[in-house]
């Protein structure tokens, strides 16, 4: 491994992971207990909605989508943080630190921009019924689906990439997994460019999706308003998910992007914040989904109750 001082170190130290002797064994169990929960958790709602006919609907498959998007980023962190746990020393290669950013940043971006077209379905749906299957047709899904995946693959793909060119003069990293900003304070060259094209994709990947999606539940908001009482029940019902969701992941991410900009922050007050929008969003989602949403808690329901007796009948 090269020297701390020398330019483009080949590997970065993850600074925040402290030795704590055999207990690393029972933090390890505990993690890896969170991360099979959020495997199994989201399968069971993709597996819901595929499966079942019925939930073939743009809400349902955009609730699927936010569940293979846990698993996607989830997929990006757990593995590694599960190996530095166990792990007496705490390098990561260049390559896959940059790899790692790409994936958790895409994830981050993938959730809101979900989370905002979910924002537009339940406004069609309640403020426009009549109309809502003539808006929100498959191919409108599939269209919604594609920008956004595409748009942040290629936006974080560019800031990435200027990450990388830069010229570092060290690899301390004061965290538990890869984050770009860290990374260009290291930079020993001008970073007026990342700072920019930074600000830009957070705007439209983070900030503009957030905006939209208070917008539309101003408009749902006032609707209701209008409304009866019972009108008013069947869409707090169907748009209390939505917002325990919304409001969650929003939060997370607003700590993840304080604790990127300020320094000298307490260490375990920085591991559990930093931690957060990667652990509570892909438990919090199928529960909140699953739970909630009486058509997908009787499809998966149903779907036990038949393995269950399927089991039963071959013993």
């Amino acid at each position: 491994m090269r020297n701390n001082d020398s330019l483009n170190p080949d590997y970065f130290q993850l600074t925040l992971f402290s030795d704590h002797g055999s207990l690393r064994y029972l933090f390890f169990s505990l993690c890896l207990l969170i991360y099979m929960t959020i495997i199994s958790a989201n399968v069971v709602i993709i597996l819901a909605v595929c499966l079942e006919k019925s939930l073939h609907q743009p809400m349902y498959m955009f609730i699927s989508f936010l569940s293979l998007n846990s698993l996607y980023g989830s997929a990006g962190f757990f593995p590694r943080f599960l190996m530095d746990i166990l792990s007496d020393t705490h390098f990561i290669s260049r390559p896959s630190c940059f790899a790692q950013i790409y994936v958790i940043y895409t994830y981050a971006s993938y959730e809101l921009i979900i989370l905002s077209i979910m924002g537009y379905d339940r406004l069609v749906a309640i403020c426009q019924p009549l109309h809502y299957h003539s808006k929100m047709t498959l191919k409108t899904v599939i269209q919604l689906l594609m920008f956004a995946v595409l748009y942040p693959a290629f936006a974080i793909s560019f800031g990435v990439c200027l990450t990388v060119r830069l010229k570092l003069c060290g690899n301390k990293l004061h965290r538990v997994f890869c984050s770009n900003w860290p990374v260009v304070q290291l930079s020993c060259v001008d970073t007026t460019l990342n700072n920019i094209v930074g600000q830009f994709v957070t705007m439209t990947t983070i900030f503009i999706p957030l905006f939209f999606v208070l917008y539309t539940y101003l408009r749902i908001l006032l609707v209701c308003r209008r409304s009866s009482s019972e009108f008013r029940g069947k869409a707090l019902q169907t748009c209390l998910p939505h917002m325990v969701t919304f409001v969650t992941y929003s939060f997370s991410v607003f700590c993840e992007l304080s604790l990127t900009r300020f320094d000298n922050v307490n260490p375990i007050i920085t591991v559990v914040l930093s931690l957060e929008y990667l652990i509570i969003p892909p438990i919090n989602n199928p529960l909140v989904y699953g739970l909630n949403l009486p058509q997908i808690r009787r499809v998966i329901f149903r779907f036990f109750k038949i393995h269950k007796m399927s089991h039963a009948a071959k013993m």
